[in-house]
């Protein structure tokens, strides 16, 4: 998965359960915070791969299930 289809994922999610989902631009180049309620994680390169370790990273520094994307 792309870091721009997990924040399509997650944008998705947060319209499912009514929770606000946004991208701040954050440190160089496509580096930014993905917020989703009051939690955040740090995307990189939107358009890279992210690994299955990160995922699970970025999933559990949001609170949500990788299995729910």
């Amino acid at each position: 998965m792309t870091g721009k289809e997990f924040e399509r994922r997650v944008r998705s999610l947060g319209r499912h359960k009514n929770v606000p989902v946004r991208f701040e631009p954050h440190g160089k180049g496509s580096h930014g915070r993905l917020y989703y309620g009051d939690r955040f994680t740090t995307l990189k390169d939107r358009k890279k791969e992210i690994g299955v370790g990160l995922l699970k990273a970025m999933c559990s520094q949001l609170k949500i299930d990788p299995r729910e994307l």
